[in-house]
């Protein structure tokens, strides 16, 4: 019996050790089997690194073309002419060797081609944001990449680079590698290695930079045409360079002192060479460009994109522009903006987001544009993230006014222009005053909003907030019921982003009353738009700035196909517009031949000047085409006590009068009578 037992455990014994064996076995031959095919692959992919000479030649770049609405204008060249100066190692700055290290491939000199712990990290962040962003790349990964292998996110191409990189990393010595890579990694504006970039950027030979530029340098490096110190992220641009910086302090390349010297130093940047025509505008599609299909794309494709843009108008509105920003200097208002849209479709016919961009008066302190009173490459017409807009002032009023039309108040609604103190709002009363200091007494809709007047807009927002539809001569007993104007107001805001306003997203509390006189931040391309909802008598499209793209081969990667929605009733748009083209019903206050007038011509239009003359707006429009112009300091310095007819009047009449001439005289639709 106990011999049965020993034999049966021994027998149990011998057959897992069987199995042990036989898994080992297979494990050993699964792991012989992975040798060889990753020696195979490695011979296969090895074969094919390039020569030592491809990594400094010129590469196959397809440029993508701007045109204007016209297809015969060329706006723009991206990715253009390649600006590419070989220089040697011993030239370029250790310093600036040091900032693309630290930027791109922190353990560079310590990998054999790919780092293990830079792909474990980016694979763990990109596992936490849940998106796949960071790829931990390294310098040779990159320089394979850029030159020798298409952009083609696929598991073969992913093999042969890291393949590459290790052959390249076996053949060649760092220093080496490093050297072709800093003579043709892309640094934007066609530029390609450093002694092109600095050449481009600081008008001086790479050798001359200090640690501040070469700082600079290595920041574009991660993203050189989103970052481009001639587009919008000039402030990201600068943060990434300070964060450079202090990632060589702790890789022990520079000290602390020597990193707050070159963060506080001042950077002055070469002007842009690049022929362009409507930079504004054209960045503005170039951004959208780049956010959407990506700069690989972009550079590969040969794309042709035709946009909405008139190039006539635009030269017209430049130059308009810039001579009346010359004249509103005598007022300390320095710069100016202007926007032009076809209400019908939405095309942006001009955009000009700031004066005289290719002039010589380019502030050198300006950090970004908000921080002087002028910078012309600060686009005004579609602000940034630092700085979203502007105040409109009374140019939002027919917003209101829009909305109490909407809920049955007619221009014959009545109601009391005299001092009224409408109660504490922040720390302080709110008593506002009309433009000329006057109270008018009784006054209708009509006469309220074709003036401008600012009580009884206010009140207004009172009328759209009661729900019982009190008489209006009544509304004062209203005023300080904290309930009914928050409603009026919710209500006003929700027509204006209907309409196409985004920007007005704080609590109600923090407008209060002041919103009937700008007291919300807009852009200006928003509130043109916007406005073309008069135009088209309700009907509400988005700005369109691209109407067709084409690839190299004339296939057609994006068309325009945009549909107007109605947002508002059509007898609401009508009295907006017959009031707001009513010359007769504004001459009290601004004149019987005020710059708002044009003879033989029905135009609507509506001025806007902010509290303490910060900013001075004119928005106008026949069903055709609407213009806004925008005057003030980009700092947000006020003016000198001028209303926006004053400093954006003038410019909005010499161009209107230009863009008249190409359509032909159209008149409003006369608005139905209501009850109310």
């Amino acid at each position: 019996m106990v011999e049965r037992i020993i034999h049966r455990k021994t027998y149990k014994k011998n057959t897992e050790n069987r199995r042990i064996f036989k898994f080992l076995k297979i494990l050993g031959f699964c792991f012989l089997l992975f040798i060889i095919i990753s020696f195979s692959l490695f011979i296969y992919f090895a074969k094919d690194l390039p020569r030592p000479e491809k990594f400094t030649e010129k590469q196959s770049v397809q440029s993508a073309k701007i045109y204007d609405r016209s297809s015969e204008i060329l706006l723009y060249e991206i990715f253009g002419e390649e600006k590419r100066t070989v220089v040697s190692f011993d030239k370029i700055p250790n310093y600036l060797k040091q900032a693309a290290i630290t930027a791109e491939d922190a353990n560079f000199y310590h990998h054999f081609g790919i780092d293990l712990k830079g792909v474990a990290r980016s694979i763990l962040i990109n596992l936490k944001i849940k998106e796949a962003i960071y790829g931990g790349s390294t310098i040779p990964q990159q320089l394979i990449r850029s030159t020798f292998l298409s952009p083609e996110k696929t598991p073969e191409r992913k093999i042969r680079e890291i393949v590459l990189s290790l052959e390249l990393d076996r053949r060649y010595s760092k220093d080496q590698i490093l050297d072709w890579y800093l003579n043709q990694v892309p640094f934007g504006e066609n530029s390609y290695g450093v002694e092109a970039a600095s050449q481009t950027y600081f008008d001086k030979s790479v050798s001359e930079i200090s640690l501040a530029e070469a700082a600079t340098l290595a920041a574009l490096i991660k993203a050189p045409t989103r970052l481009s110190p001639y587009g919008e992220e000039k402030d990201e641009l600068f943060n990434r360079k300070n964060y450079v910086l202090d990632r060589m302090v702790e890789e022990h390349f520079i000290t602390k002192e020597e990193a707050e010297k070159a963060k506080n130093e001042e950077i002055k940047f070469a002007k842009v060479l690049t022929p362009i025509k409507a930079p504004h505008f054209v960045l503005y599609v170039k951004d959208y460009l780049l956010s959407k299909y990506g700069e690989d794309f972009m550079k590969e494709r040969g794309l042709k994109v035709y946009t909405s843009l008139d190039w006539g108008l635009q030269k017209e509105a430049e130059t308009i522009v810039k001579e009346g920003v010359q004249k509103n200097k005598v007022y300390n208002a320095n710069n100016g903006a202007l926007v032009v849209i076809d209400p019908k479709t939405g095309g942006i016919l001009t955009m000009v987001g700031s004066a005289d961009w290719f002039g010589n008066s380019y502030p050198e302190n300006c950090i970004s544009g908000v921080n002087c009173l002028f910078d012309p490459r600060f686009n005004v017409a579609t602000g940034t993230k630092q700085n979203p807009g502007r105040q409109p002032g009374s140019s939002f009023k027919p917003f209101v006014y829009a909305t109490a039309f909407a809920a049955g108040y007619t221009d014959k609604t009545l109601v009391s222009d005299e001092e009224t103190d409408f109660g504490f709002w922040g720390d302080k009363e709110y008593i506002p005053q009309d433009y000329d200091g006057k109270f008018r007494g009784i006054v209708n809709l009509r006469q309220s909003l074709a003036q401008s007047l600012n009580v009884p807009s206010i009140k207004v927002l009172y009328l759209v907030g009661s729900n019982d539809k009190t008489d209006p001569l009544e509304i004062n007993n209203f005023v300080g019921k904290e309930n009914i104007l928050l409603d009026g107001l919710a209500k006003s805001i929700e027509t204006a982003k209907k309409m196409g306003i985004t920007t007005i997203n704080k609590p109600l509390s923090s407008y209060g009353p002041a919103i009937v006189l700008g007291g919300g931040e807009v852009k200006l391309l928003e509130m043109v738009s916007a406005y073309g909802v008069f135009a088209t008598e309700g009907l509400q499209v988005s700005p369109v700035s691209v109407l067709k793209i084409e690839d190299s081969q004339g296939n057609i990667i994006e068309e325009n196909k945009k549909v107007p929605k109605r947002v508002m009733e059509k007898n609401t748009c009508n009295l907006i517009n017959d009031i707001l083209s009513d010359n007769e019903a504004r001459a009290p206050i601004f004149g019987e031949r005020s710059p708002l007038y044009f003879d033989n011509y029905q135009v609507a239009v509506k001025t806007g000047t902010t509290q303490d003359y910060r900013d001075g707006w004119v928005i106008g429009y026949t069903p055709s085409v609407v213009v806004g112009v925008w005057a003030g300091n980009n700092d947000n310095s006020p003016m000198l006590k001028e209303p926006g007819i004053v400093v954006a009047g003038p410019i909005w009449h010499s161009f209107m009068e230009k863009v008249l001439l190409n359509y032909p005289k159209e008149n409003f639709e006369k608005p139905v009578s209501n009850s109310l």
